[in-house]
Protein backbone atom coordinates (compact mmCIF):
# COMPACT_ATOMS: atom_id res chain seq x y z
CA UNK A 1 0.00 0.00 0.00
CA UNK A 2 1.38 3.41 -0.98
CA UNK A 3 -0.08 6.45 0.76
CA UNK A 4 -0.19 10.11 -0.24
CA UNK A 5 -1.39 12.66 2.31
CA UNK A 6 -2.63 16.13 1.38
CA UNK A 7 -4.73 19.01 2.65
CA UNK A 8 -2.46 20.61 5.21
CA UNK A 9 -1.93 24.32 5.47
CA UNK A 10 -1.98 27.41 7.67
CA UNK A 11 -5.18 28.16 9.58
CA UNK A 12 -6.15 30.42 12.47
CA UNK A 13 -7.12 29.00 15.83
CA UNK A 14 -10.74 27.91 15.76
CA UNK A 15 -10.61 27.12 12.07
CA UNK A 16 -10.96 23.84 10.20
CA UNK A 17 -8.99 21.72 7.77
CA UNK A 18 -9.69 18.45 6.02
CA UNK A 19 -6.82 16.10 5.37
CA UNK A 20 -6.99 13.39 2.74
CA UNK A 21 -4.88 10.29 2.26
CA UNK A 22 -5.07 8.52 -1.07
CA UNK A 23 -3.92 4.91 -1.21
CA UNK A 24 -2.76 2.86 -4.13
CA UNK A 25 -2.93 -0.90 -4.21
CA UNK A 26 -5.73 -3.37 -3.91
CA UNK A 27 -5.36 -4.05 -0.19
CA UNK A 28 -6.52 -0.66 1.11
CA UNK A 29 -9.92 -2.00 2.09
CA UNK A 30 -8.33 -4.73 4.22
CA UNK A 31 -6.26 -2.34 6.38
CA UNK A 32 -7.05 -0.32 9.46
CA UNK A 33 -6.12 3.28 8.71
CA UNK A 34 -4.67 5.76 11.14
CA UNK A 35 -3.64 9.38 11.38
CA UNK A 36 -0.62 10.39 13.43
CA UNK A 37 1.16 13.68 14.02
CA UNK A 38 4.60 14.83 15.02
CA UNK A 39 5.33 18.29 16.35
CA UNK A 40 8.78 19.83 16.31
CA UNK A 41 10.96 18.08 18.87
CA UNK A 42 8.20 15.68 19.84
CA UNK A 43 7.54 12.01 19.32
CA UNK A 44 5.06 10.84 16.74
CA UNK A 45 1.66 10.41 18.38
CA UNK A 46 -1.58 8.70 17.48
CA UNK A 47 -4.47 10.95 16.48
CA UNK A 48 -7.27 8.78 15.09
CA UNK A 49 -7.93 5.36 13.60
CA UNK A 50 -10.70 3.68 11.64
CA UNK A 51 -11.56 0.06 11.06
CA UNK A 52 -11.55 -1.73 7.72
CA UNK A 53 -15.24 -1.16 7.05
CA UNK A 54 -15.37 2.24 8.72
CA UNK A 55 -17.74 0.96 11.38
CA UNK A 56 -15.37 1.71 14.25
CA UNK A 57 -13.29 4.81 14.88
CA UNK A 58 -11.14 5.77 17.83
CA UNK A 59 -9.34 8.91 18.86
CA UNK A 60 -6.69 10.37 21.08
CA UNK A 61 -8.24 12.18 24.03
CA UNK A 62 -6.67 15.44 22.87
CA UNK A 63 -8.71 15.51 19.65
CA UNK A 64 -11.90 13.70 20.66
CA UNK A 65 -14.95 15.77 19.78
CA UNK A 66 -12.98 18.01 17.40
CA UNK A 67 -11.58 15.61 14.79
CA UNK A 68 -13.44 13.03 12.71
CA UNK A 69 -11.86 10.23 10.73
CA UNK A 70 -13.68 8.63 7.82
CA UNK A 71 -12.88 6.47 4.82
CA UNK A 72 -14.22 5.78 1.35
CA UNK A 73 -13.08 2.33 0.25
CA UNK A 74 -14.45 2.87 -3.26
CA UNK A 75 -12.03 5.80 -3.62
CA UNK A 76 -9.20 4.24 -1.59
CA UNK A 77 -9.13 7.37 0.55
CA UNK A 78 -9.18 8.16 4.26
CA UNK A 79 -10.00 11.60 5.61
CA UNK A 80 -9.41 13.56 8.77
CA UNK A 81 -11.80 16.45 9.38
CA UNK A 82 -10.26 18.79 11.93
CA UNK A 83 -12.44 21.43 13.57
CA UNK A 84 -11.82 23.91 16.38
CA UNK A 85 -8.13 23.77 15.70
CA UNK A 86 -5.70 24.92 18.38
CA UNK A 87 -2.07 26.04 18.17
CA UNK A 88 -1.19 22.78 19.96
CA UNK A 89 -2.45 20.88 16.90
CA UNK A 90 0.45 22.25 14.86
CA UNK A 91 2.43 19.31 13.50
CA UNK A 92 3.22 17.22 10.47
CA UNK A 93 0.32 14.83 9.99
CA UNK A 94 0.86 11.33 8.63
CA UNK A 95 -1.54 8.67 7.46
CA UNK A 96 -0.67 5.04 7.98
CA UNK A 97 -2.05 1.56 7.38
CA UNK A 98 -1.92 -1.67 9.35
CA UNK A 99 -3.40 -5.15 9.12
CA UNK A 100 -3.06 -5.70 12.89
CA UNK A 101 -6.46 -4.42 13.97
CA UNK A 102 -7.53 -1.34 15.93
CA UNK A 103 -4.18 -0.23 17.31
CA UNK A 104 -2.49 3.03 18.28
CA UNK A 105 1.21 2.23 18.40
CA UNK A 106 3.07 3.76 15.44
CA UNK A 107 5.55 0.88 15.37
CA UNK A 108 2.76 -1.55 14.50
CA UNK A 109 1.70 0.32 11.38
CA UNK A 110 3.22 -1.10 8.21
CA UNK A 111 2.78 1.64 5.63
CA UNK A 112 3.21 5.41 5.94
CA UNK A 113 2.51 8.45 3.81
CA UNK A 114 4.94 11.32 3.45
CA UNK A 115 3.21 13.75 5.82
CA UNK A 116 1.45 17.07 5.41
CA UNK A 117 2.14 20.18 7.51
CA UNK A 118 -0.64 21.70 9.59
CA UNK A 119 0.08 25.04 11.24
CA UNK A 120 -2.43 26.71 13.53
CA UNK A 121 -1.80 30.34 14.40
CA UNK A 122 -3.09 31.99 17.56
Amino acid sequence: VQLQASGGGLVQAGGSLRLSCAASGQTFSSHTMGWFRQGTGKEREFVAGISVTGEYSYYADSVKGRFTISRDNAKNTVYLQMNSLKPGDTAVYYCAATNKGLIRRPALYDYWGQGTQVTVSS
